[in-house]
């Protein structure tokens, strides 16, 4: 609603301006209670305007409120404006009449209360609280439940694999079904070479034999690494490196899928064309990918 249409009218007890409506006024003939002081006057006959003036009317004593700053209309709670220790609860026994804005008592007057009605016009609504029926927290807490395990065992199949290796079928059918595989644990430090050699072959020049046994510690199988053998000169710097995956050691009768037994050990031996090289030493090493 615009200014222009807004009605005001004045308290005489406390000069508190109120914004108010010709239903509230028509109540009891304009007879309203300030909400403030309590006091109780004819609404009708105290209306102000909070239009602009252009000619302000001063009273007897030359006293002009105008000039001396436009009206306003206070929005503060009521409670701010009383003294401390003052009771500022409704009477008992009054209905509301206006939403918000006005109430009749039992003596008959309106009663305009700024509190309330600064409540209900400037107060966002309060939402409707949604309650969530128990049987949705019956179905979905479980099914929740499910649905972590699950994805900690996917995530950790190959550790639940080797510490159980019951597990092992029911989880290679599960991935089955979603395109994953149970494969060896990598722990390259329960991995160590045992023994080394390198030799040349007599019977073909340039051609050197490596041999070594790899042993697992761990007590579950662990996955092939890879080896990786550096041939070096008589100043141990190196001529040629070189790193072999475990289908290029790995002998016909082993499953590399597998990986290598637990307490186990795997002999090694790598035929190595080094006739366009000269080397004195060899290192060798192990890692994963």
């Amino acid at each position: 609603m615009a200014m222009v249409d807004e009605k005001y009218t004045r308290c005489p007890g406390c000069s508190t301006i109120f914004r108010v409506s010709p239903e509230q006024l028509a109540i009891r003939d304009g007879q309203v209670r300030c909400g403030h002081c309590r006091t109780v006057f004819d609404g009708v006959a105290s209306m102000v305007s909070l239009a602009p003036q252009q000619v302000a009317e001063r009273d007897a004593s030359g006293y002009d409120p105008i000039s001396h700053g436009p009206a306003t209309v206070t929005l503060r709670s009521s409670q701010s404006l009383q003294p401390a220790g003052t009771e500022s609860a409704r009477p008992v026994g009054t209905t509301a009449e206006s939403p918000g804005e006005a109430a009749v008592t039992d003596d008959g007057t309106t009663v305009i209360d700024p509190e309330i009605a600064y409540a209900s016009r400037f107060a966002w609504p309060e939402k409707e609280r949604r309650r969530i029926p128990p049987s949705v927290y019956a179905v979905g807490v479980p099914l929740l439940v499910v649905l972590i395990i699950g994805q900690a065992a996917f995530h950790y199949r190959d550790a639940i694999a080797a510490q159980w290796p019951g597990t092992r079928t029911a989880l290679s059918g599960l991935c089955g079904l979603v395109g994953c595989d149970v494969r060896p644990l990598k722990e390259i430090g329960a991995l160590s070479i045992e023994a080394s050699d390198l030799q040349a072959d007599p019977a073909h020049k340039g051609l050197l034999v490596f041999s070594a046994t790899v042993r697992n510690r761990a007590p579950y199988a662990l996955a092939y690494p890879m080896l990786e053998l550096t041939l070096t000169d008589t100043q141990e710097h190196v001529v040629v490196r070189r790193a072999f995956a475990p289908a290029e050691y790995v002998n016909g009768t082993s499953d590399a899928a597998s990986g290598i037994a637990s307490n186990s050990e795997l002999a090694v031996k790598l035929f190595i064309d080094a006739s366009a090289t000269t080397q004195a030493g060899y290192q060798i090493s192990m890692f994963y990918p």
